[in-house]
């Protein structure tokens, strides 16, 4: 239909059940970051109020107005309906910005203003490296098979997206089978809802009233008010002042950001394989402006296109959606409403809205993949099954020193590697693999898949690739460092060198039978 005659409409009635969910997403994420700079790294309300959640807002809108736009665009030149990418906090950047930078700077200053100043500093600087990967961006499309792009996302959508929530539903059954029963009903099974309510509103009525009579809910009016957003360009020159004056924050940032645009090229392609095409340059260039905007305002927290496009897809979504949420999340967070849905929505009962997401994304990525390469995208996940383990073990360790257990020993320490190995714990493993698990996993999902296909120099590119990031600390390590061949890099260079030597003396072997052909039975 390009005779001029179709109209993209921005809203649909399926973007209001879409709204819920994303907004849902993005709702936990601000109670999340407001919890812990307010009672972890004790930042005045006024701060986490009136400049953290404001300056997120802004952020918000200011990437929703560009999605907007973008889905207006593609809907006219493909002639049909798209759903614009949702957009938000990336979740797991997020936890990195609060514990790997304002973390150590309140812990070693006790300064919870320096801690916010250096935040923002590295929210700006971070924006920056994201957008740079516009550069490079498109070219990583075209050569990355989409089973190693859509594989690690998979990962991370199984271990953080929807096993942490579902672990909450079950700390709290109550509320949290209350309401997943409804988003099972409603989201997975597509079955219609009384009155045609979304599943995402009904479940978040039912657990707060769920809530509300077991006494976990309540209604307060502490923390409301007017937070109009103001930039903070002082204290924004006064934290990369800082960045500068400490370089090894930069350790942190580069990999991180590095994450941020494999992540958007990533979440780009999953909207490709649902349908919805749109351009990974322009998108990563959005995040980047978008997280530098939120910094300027006070936000250190770097936005992204969401995981979880296929979810909204399938729901029928347009663009209203996202428009909602930019509407309804600036307005929560200017008057101070962030704090009453705080203690208003238990978190039991939003959870389940994420547990679906993660549902979305995994099956959509195997209805997208050919049968042959589901084992490239099941090797791309195995990376964050490790970072879930290490990320459960160091707070295990933190939970211990809480609770006064003394003398215990670091998490690295050669006497407690040995015995977790001899307990079955392969600790050293599971480090090297969640150092870098986004790109580590994109790398063996596109190692696999491309071998899969004989298409052994484009593998061999992969494995050089791995071994020149390895040498430096962008995957498997702690942090950067100057090139040095270590065994993991040296085991890329043997692989690199395998997949393009081999098959130069072996043209003529016939491929070996896939895995799907192994185990499919014969008619």
């Amino acid at each position: 239909m390009r005779d001029g005659s179709y109209t993209y409409r921005l809203f649909h009635r399926s973007d209001f059940s879409a709204f819920w969910a994303l907004f849902t997403d993005n709702l936990i994420n601000l109670m999340v970051l407001a919890g812990i700079c307010q009672f972890v790294f004790q930042m005045p309300a006024e701060i986490v109020f009136g400049r953290i959640v404001p300056g997120a807002a802004v952020a918000i809108m200011a990437g929703i107005a560009v999605y907007v736009w973008l889905a207006k665009r593609a809907a006219a030149q493909h002639g049909r309906d798209v759903t614009a990418l949702p957009y938000g906090i990336s979740t797991p950047v997020m936890f990195v910005y609060l514990f790997g930078v304002i973390g150590p700077i309140y812990w070693s200053t006790n300064d919870p203003v320096l801690a916010w100043q250096v935040g923002i500093g590295a929210g700006f600087m971070g924006g920056i490296v994201a957008a740079m990967g516009a550069i490079v961006g498109p070219w990583l499309k075209r050569v990355t098979p989409r089973a190693g792009m859509l594989g690690t996302l998979c990962g991370i959508a199984l271990v953080f997206i929807g096993t942490v929530p579902l672990a909450i539903v079950f700390e709290n059954p109550f509320v949290g089978f209350a309401s997943m029963i409804i988003i099972l009903w409603g989201l997975v099974g597509r079955f219609r809802l009384p009155w045609n309510i979304p599943a995402g509103l009904l479940a978040l009525i039912v657990g707060t009233i769920v809530a509300f009579a077991m006494g976990e809910a309540k209604i307060s009016t502490e923390g409301v008010g007017f937070y109009p957003p103001l930039p903070y360009v002082g204290d924004l020159i006064a934290g990369i002042q800082h960045l500068f004056a400490n370089p090894e924050l930069f350790l942190v940032l580069v990999p991180v950001q590095i994450y941020n645009f494999i992540e958007t090229m990533n979440n780009v392609e999953s909207a490709e394989a649902a349908g919805d095409h749109y351009p990974v340059a322009t998108c990563q260039i959005t995040d980047g402006v978008g997280t530098m905007i939120g910094a300027v305002f006070g936000s250190p927290f770097p936005t992204t296109a969401y995981i979880g496009h296929p979810a909204y897809k399938r729901m029928g979504a347009h663009a209203g959606y996202i428009i909602g949420v930019g509407a309804v999340i600036p307005l929560a967070a200017f008057f101070g409403l962030l704090a009453f849905l705080n203690n208003l929505i238990p978190v039991a009962a939003a959870a389940p809205v994420l547990v679906f997401v993660a549902l979305s994304l995994v099956t959509n990525t195997a209805m997208s993949v050919k049968p042959a390469h589901m084992a490239a995208v099941t090797i791309a996940m195995m990376p964050h099954v490790s970072a879930f383990l290490m990320v459960k073990w160091g707070s295990m360790m933190g939970a211990l020193g809480a609770s006064g257990v003394e003398g215990l020993p670091q998490l690295g320490d050669p006497a407690l590697t040995a015995a977790l190995l001899q307990q079955g714990a392969h600790f050293e493993g599971h480090l090297a693999l969640s150092q870098g698990a986004i790109l580590t996993g994109l790398i063996w999902g596109a190692i696999v898949a491309s071998v899969i296909d004989g298409r052994f120099r484009n593998a061999g590119g992969f494995a050089l690739a791995a071994a020149a990031m390895s040498s430096v600390g962008i995957i498997h390590g702690a942090s950067l460092h100057w090139p040095e061949l270590g065994g993991v890099s040296a085991g890329y260079l043997i692989a690199a060198t395998f997949l393009y030597v081999y098959p130069l003396f072996h043209r003529d072997d016939t491929p070996q039978p896939t895995l799907d052909e192994v185990t499919t039975p014969a008619e």
